[in-house]
């Protein structure tokens, strides 16, 4: 039995939407739980400026979520059929999109109640969700090998960076 293969492209964007949703979901913990906790809090505090470091962690997302959503529209379209990734990536959407209309202050000013702030809490738990059903199922369906390949540092012929417009073209050029 051979080996799986992710393409290289799938696993740059794949890998940094990963790191950076863990960190804004960390982050947005930290937030959560220092200025709303209506639902339970954290049992330490950690000093620092949560909402800013949040925030950044929301902008450095915002690109790549997007080039991860071209991709996924166009070269991993396939992927999307499984429910878990096109959940995780509309509550993916959701997340950055609602976290990009929220006001700071809303929150140091203890106003919870705001719309657009009650989506943003309910995408990253229907993200979180959708994470632990994609990770479920990548195990469930490929196992350690499956996983491990999309940590694989290995690139095939033809699949380097230098080829990735090549690869994107020839999708829309069927």
């Amino acid at each position: 039995m051979s080996r799986p293969y992710q393409p290289s492209l799938l696993r740059l964007l794949h890998g940094a939407t990963a790191l950076l949703v863990l960190g804004a979901w960390a982050t947005g913990l930290m937030v959560y739980s220092h200025f709303d906790g209506r639902w339970g809090r954290l049992p330490f505090a950690l000093e620092g400026d949560w909402i800013d470091i949040h925030g950044t962690a929301g902008v450095l997302l915002w690109p790549v979520a997007l080039l991860f959503a071209f991709y996924a529209l166009t070269l991993g379209w396939r992927r999307l059929r499984q429910p878990a990734n096109g959940i995780a990536l509309a509550a993916l959407a959701l997340a950055v999109g609602s976290g990009k209309l929220m006001d700071e202050e809303w929150l140091e000013e203890g106003l919870l109640n705001q719309g657009v702030y009650v989506v943003h809490l309910l995408a990253w738990v229907a993200l979180t969700a959708a994470v632990a059903l994609h990770l479920w199922g990548a195990f469930a369906s490929g196992g350690v090998p499956l996983v491990r390949s999309m940590a694989s540092l290995q690139v095939r012929a033809k699949d380097g960076p230098g080829d990735w417009l090549h690869q994107l073209r020839r999708h829309f050029i069927r």
